[in-house]
């Protein structure tokens, strides 16, 4: 019955967090309707799918509603069996979920810290460099955060080597220093070439426009 009820996911075509979501409905090659929806503007249909946060993603398999792109992952992981993304060991899975929560958040600084201006973006970019230096010594000598081959950790926080490059070149600012994150370079080099990614990324030229228009909605320049 999983594989038969029909699959909708609302999302944004900038958004990493429904983007996370394709990769693994695209990983796992399930069909799936796509809905555009406008975060400005925000139809009737997702205001009354996620009453809550009125937010993308939205998954929607027959007749069940599911918000929040890890939580969403984690059904999708559990519904469709091929290609698992989680480890089946308790521990790694605990594990899985620990790296993936403490890049989640602390790499929220990311955009700040290349966008901002000042001491604003000072304190971010710190925030940022630390948490790197700690998601280095997780993929040291890995190809992917689970080892050989693509996994939750990797769809989860993926859009780090796509996203971040984009805000580092909107904000003139570099972050992601390949000699002193190595590991870190090769992982999102890895994961960019991985067919089904490379083959699921928005337009880098529409996104740097995008970007360089919210940076200046979110931190405006000063006059001069």
């Amino acid at each position: 019955m999983a594989n038969t009820e029909h699959v909708r996911l609302l999302g944004l075509w900038s958004s990493p967090f429904s983007r996370r979501v394709e990769w693994a409905l695209k990983l796992k090659d399930v069909d799936y309707e796509y809905i555009e929806e406008d975060i400005f503007n925000k139809s009737s249909q997702l205001i009354e799918l996620n009453p809550v946060h009125k937010a993308v993603p939205v998954f929607v398999h027959g007749e069940k509603v599911i918000a929040e792109s890890f939580v969403i992952l984690e059904y999708i992981d559990e519904t469709w069996k091929q290609c698992p993304l989680m480890p089946q060991d308790p521990h790694e899975r605990a594990m899985t979920r620990f790296w993936t929560k403490f890049a989640e958040e602390k790499m929220s600084a990311a955009w700040t810290a290349t966008c901002s201006l000042g001491e604003e973006k000072e304190k971010a970019a710190k925030l940022t460099v630390d948490a790197l230096e700690k998601i280095e010594g997780v993929l040291k000598g890995k190809r992917f955060f689970g080892g050989e081959s693509i996994g939750y950790s990797d769809i989860a926080v993926g859009w780090m080597s796509y996203w971040l490059p984009i805000w580092e070149e909107v904000g003139s600012t570099k972050i992601v220093d390949p000699l002193q994150f190595p590991a870190l370079t090769s992982w999102m080099r890895n994961f960019l070439e991985h067919p089904v990614i490379k083959e699921n990324l928005p337009p880098r030229d529409k996104m740097i426009i995008y970007f360089q228009k919210r940076s200046i909605e979110f931190f405006p320049r000063p006059r001069g």
